[in-house]
């Protein structure tokens, strides 16, 4: 344990600061698997509904520091591709049925 006050203080913050960090990185996680589902699951309009969440979570999560911004680029870009990949297999099965007719 510190010492000197200042010390004592920075230890303070720093607990608090790690829960924080924690919480957030706990609700990017949590963000992500929701869009990951809504995916899967094929209900695209709350997939795009959720991932403007996520990328709002990241983004501040970045500018908060709690993880780097590119990092969180990356992750909003593989999901946002996630979604218009599955919506253009969506419509070309759409395509594929009409065609079968």
């Amino acid at each position: 344990m510190a010492n000197i006050k200042s010390a004592q203080k920075r230890a303070r913050q720093n607990v608090v600061r790690k829960k924080r960090n924690l919480d957030r990185r706990s609700a990017i996680k949590t963000a992500v698997k929701k869009v990951l589902s809504a995916v899967e699951a094929n209900e695209l309009d709350q997939a795009r509904a959720l991932l403007k969440d996520a990328e709002g979570q990241l983004a501040r999560a970045a500018s908060k520091g709690v993880v780097h911004r590119k990092t969180a680029q990356r992750k909003t870009s593989r999901l946002a591709k996630k979604i218009s990949s599955a919506a253009k297999a969506k419509t070309a099965s759409k395509k594929e049925a009409a065609a079968k007719k």
